[in-house]
């Protein structure tokens, strides 16, 4: 199974592994630090052996990646990943802002449901079921997600089930979410962020966050 280097290290942008499969167009090795689309999260941009990856597909447990048709990567080649760090650094930044919404979302409005959820490099968005507008929470929201911030508590990932590779991240004292995507390793990394209200559709509310500026990492 490919050793997904993502989760222990999300700041790593380079890395040496081997192939272990080629079949046409799709590849995969041995460890990879390319996260593929999943939770809503897309997926990370770069290059394997200098190839440009045009594709990363979760299948199972496993990663499957498309390369170039004209790829000349065989079995047991060794290779070196390059992720694209600022893509990777605004999707772990967006990726947990999201989910701090939610969590307190689900606070100040409790028993609602969540639709669905997309980690874009620009923004995030998170869908609710609700017949009412979500507006009147976002300055509470903002003001807790500010403090929250502020105080640079360490964001603490893992597994709660390590054979079928379940993750989790958890801020304590703040919440925690069942989630296997890349994430910063403290709140203050996050930034300030804005909120905007998107009504979709009869009885749907959409959240967007947006960054409202770039945190160097220290």
């Amino acid at each position: 199974m490919t050793r997904k280097i993502f989760w222990e290290d999300p700041y790593r942008v380079t890395l040496d592994t081997l192939v272990t499969r080629v079949d046409g167009e799709q590849v995969q090795v041995d460890a990879t630090i390319f996260f593929a689309f999943s939770g809503g999260q897309e997926s990370d941009y770069g290059s394997l052996a200098g190839y440009r990856v045009l594709k990363a597909e979760k299948r199972g447990l496993e990663i499957i990646y498309s390369l170039p048709h004209d790829h000349q990567l065989k079995v047991n080649d060794r290779v070196t990943w390059q992720v694209e760090w600022a893509r990777r650094y605004r999707l772990m930044r967006l990726h947990f802002a999201a989910e701090m919404v939610l969590q307190m979302v689900y606070q100040l409005r409790p028993g609602i449901e969540r639709m669905g959820a997309h980690i874009a490099q620009d923004k995030a968005r998170i869908d609710f079921a609700s017949d009412q507008s979500l507006a009147p929470l976002f300055s509470d929201i903002e003001s807790a997600a500010a403090q929250l911030i502020t105080r640079d508590l360490p964001v603490v990932t893992g597994f709660s089930d390590v054979p079928g590779q379940r993750r989790y991240w958890e801020v304590e004292g703040f919440a925690k979410m069942a989630c296997g995507g890349t994430h910063p390793k403290s709140t203050r990394e996050i930034g300030a962020i804005k909120l905007k209200r998107k009504n979709t559709g009869r009885g749907k509310e959409r959240i967007e966050i947006m960054l409202a500026d770039e945190v160097p990492v220290s």
